[in-house]
């Protein structure tokens, strides 16, 4: 029978764990999506009925202008409102994925290290070159996981620029 080393099986406990604690905050991040837009949804349906009856029972060509400048200026504070809970949305969940993906890399890199470190001295003589490329790789690795990194937060901050300077406009827009 083959017996499964205690560091592998350590490894594939870690692994396991961090893929169900990705999966745990993905579940979790899309129900708060679907909350989102269900609770919006049913909000502004019941705001529409409520301007199309307020619009219905207009007396006269004013008041209905009256009702629509309102009705405008409402609906866009609404979209505003919602633009800032998806930001808020998308920032957290973000910030909450990443957290996972960066303790597995963390923790990826930590045993890959300890194997190869383990490995190194028990390997022959000569070997050295072939572990010190192997380790090359591995920092040129984490150097570009550290860059692709800083992009993704730079996308999150210019998308919450963004997004404010449209809430903004159309704020704008409706005055």
């Amino acid at each position: 029978m083959f017996a499964v080393p205690e560091d592998v099986s350590a490894y594939s406990k870690t692994h396991l764990d961090s893929v169900l604690k990705f999966a745990d905050a993905t579940t979790a991040a899309a129900e708060q999506w679907f909350d989102l837009n269900v609770k919006s949804a049913k909000a502004a349906s019941a705001e529409a009925l409520k301007q199309l009856r307020a619009l219905a029972t207009a007396k006269d060509v004013q008041e209905l202008s009256s009702l629509q400048t309102t009705f405008s200026q409402a609906n866009a504070d609404k979209l505003q409102g919602y633009l800032r809970a998806l930001q808020t949305w998308a920032t957290d969940t973000h910030g909450e994925l990443s957290k996972v993906v960066e303790t597995e890399v963390n923790e990826i890199n930590k045993g890959l290290t300890a194997a190869l470190d383990k490995a190194a001295k028990s390997a022959p003589s000569g070997s050295e070159f072939a572990f010190a490329a192997i380790k090359q790789v591995v920092t040129a690795g984490n150097q570009a996981y550290e860059t692709i990194t800083k992009a993704s937060k730079q996308v999150v901050d210019i998308t919450e620029s963004t997004v404010a300077a449209t809430t903004g406009t159309a704020k704008k827009k409706a005055a």
